[in-house]
């Protein structure tokens, strides 16, 4: 039988090679599926991942309709046998819905992969749609770490290395920044509620409040 699977995790844990693998592996034993992606951050109708791979995607628009799009292709002669959502907790919880009745209406395989919570910890719409309908949730097993070492469980949107806690739930960055663009860094919870990333806690192990040094 069709599944709805959501593969999650945090941003640096390889959810998009997880995505173009699997798109690899299928495509490989014959089957025919089609990528989606949105907000990605080499720019629209693109999946890429951190190590370099990279592939042509389905932009998904705030409008964009799953079931339409693929019934139109399967009236047309084609074929479809799964799709692979990168990016879905930038989906509408409508579209989320949609993907649903794609598995169970039209027996097609859906493959999602995306984070959880923004940089407040909260739910996306998308996410917390999947997480309420999906067969299978498969929480990603590499596992992304703090800058202290431990297990990175929180994503934090940066401005030059400061943690922020407002501004719209979407902006697009990613995790290697210049100083001063927006960014993100992957935190334990520990580090995340105290809002305590890798260039503040550098700047705090430098102040003399922290170090004691002597004087010449």
């Amino acid at each position: 039988m069709a599944e709805l699977v959501f593969f999650s995790g945090t941003m640096d844990c390889g959810k998009s090679t997880l995505a173009l693998q699997m798109n690899h592996n299928h495509a490989a034993r014959g089957r025919q599926g089609i990528i989606f992606a949105r907000h990605d951050r080499a720019g629209a109708s693109t999946i890429s991942s951190r190590l370099g791979l990279k592939a042509d995607a389905v932009e998904v628009t705030d409008g964009f309709e799953f079931q339409h799009y693929v019934v139109q292709l399967l009236s047309a002669g084609g074929k479809v046998d799964y799709l692979i959502c990168d990016e879905a907790n930038f989906y509408a919880a409508e579209q989320v819905d949609q993907l649903a009745r794609v598995v169970d209406e039209l027996g097609i395989d859906v493959f999602t992969f995306g984070i959880t919570t923004d940089f407040r910890t909260r739910l996306f719409p998308g996410s917390q749609r999947l997480l309420e309908l999906a067969d299978r949730v498969e929480v990603l097993q590499v596992q992304a770490l703090c800058w202290c070492g431990a297990r990175a469980t929180h994503n934090a949107r940066t401005v030059g290395g400061v943690m922020v806690v407002e501004g719209p739930q979407v902006v697009v960055g990613d995790v290697a920044v210049n100083q001063d663009e927006v960014g993100y860094e992957v935190l334990c919870r520990r580090h995340h509620r105290r809002r305590l990333t890798a260039a503040t806690a550098r700047a705090a192990a430098l102040s003399p409040d922290v170090l004691p040094f002597e004087q010449a």
